[in-house]
């Protein structure tokens, strides 16, 4: 459902809003070159702020005077058109960021986002497969490579899905690594994530056997017209895109996704004893929160921990 319609600078005739595009282009601008945002999550906080922005216009008010019953009832017109609560949050995250930057610069003297709850987003956990789906998945995968006529193709896809589980990555920072961020004799990878953070992921011995033979028999086979930088190519020598990688990845598995398989690295580490904090570091998150998702898959551990090694845990017929 298409919930409202963006409108443009030239096409905004309300002089009280007429400032609101420049007003996101300038934000845009900070975001991009102080806080060193990557060009897709500017994008979609340009989506949201003009969607704001024209949810603002029924009732004639700018951007710069929204107050918190805009801010509120804008949530409220998402979730009554069926708009699930994690995209009603980022959403609500973006506007807070929006205002807390309006006012640092003495804009506004007061946060409309100010002690407005956020949806609860991370209720249900986010899906992911079972440990045998994965493996079936990549099973098949290694099949194909293994054949004795296995082209560049097949190594290369088998690489792909066993770097995304193997390494819990985005599929934006699989398609942009580069052969240089591969330390396959240190069993680890260099990732660019949100923000052009750096983190080292450590890799396992079947991922790291995978890219080995993708880079020794594979990769030579896709790479046209001198140098090529990128880790994965295509069959004509450029960098695959997020779109290739997602059909990849739905065709070995119909009910797989690169999110999902990202997902189902973190789940499976939690259910096999990873700690919140180590899960944290390794998927990237800038705070533990996003990662505390998981929190309910590391409480049966817990309880039976607790049970094991504290004093007056145990059932009373336990100690008879």
């Amino acid at each position: 459902m298409r919930l409202l319609r963006y409108s443009s600078g030239a096409d905004n005739q309300n002089v009280a809003t007429s400032r609101n595009p420049e007003l996101i282009r300038e934000y845009l601008t900070y975001l991009r070159v102080e806080k060193g945002l990557r060009p897709l999550t500017c994008e979609a906080y340009e989506r949201d702020l003009l969607q704001f922005s024209e949810y603002l216009e029924s009732g004639n008010t700018p951007l710069m005077t929204a107050r918190q019953q805009e801010v509120a009832g804008f949530l409220e017109h998402l979730r009554t058109h069926g708009v699930e609560s994690r995209s009603i949050a980022r959403k609500l995250s973006c506007l807070r960021g929006f205002y807390k930057w309006l006012l640092l610069d003495k804009r506004i003297s007061h946060d409309p986002t100010m002690n407005l709850e956020s949806p609860d987003a991370w209720k249900v956990l986010p899906k992911s497969l079972a440990p045998a789906e994965v493996n079936s998945m990549l099973e098949r995968a290694a099949i194909a490579a293994g054949h004795p006529e296995a082209d560049s193709i097949a190594l290369r896809d088998r690489a792909i899905l066993e770097l995304l589980y193997a390494g819990g990555l985005r599929v934006s920072e699989l398609t942009g690594l580069c052969v240089a961020d591969l330390s396959l004799d240190a069993g680890r990878v260099l990732v660019r994530g949100k923000g052009d953070k750096e983190r080292i992921v450590p890799l396992g011995a079947l991922c790291i056997k995978s890219l080995e033979e993708y880079l020794e028999r594979g990769r030579p086979g896709l790479i046209r017209n001198g140098r090529a930088n990128q880790l994965f190519l295509s069959m004509r020598g450029k960098p695959l895109s997020r779109e290739w990688v997602w059909r990849l990845v739905k065709t070995s598995d119909s009910h797989a996704s690169p999110h999902k398989l990202r997902h189902s690295c973190a789940t499976h580490m939690v259910e096999h004893g990873a700690d919140l904090r180590t899960v944290q570091t390794f998927l990237g998150h800038a705070d533990i929160a996003t990662t505390q998702v998981y929190t309910h898959l590391a409480l049966g551990r817990l309880k039976a921990v607790h049970r094991m090694h504290h004093p007056r845990a145990k059932r009373v017929e336990e100690t008879k």
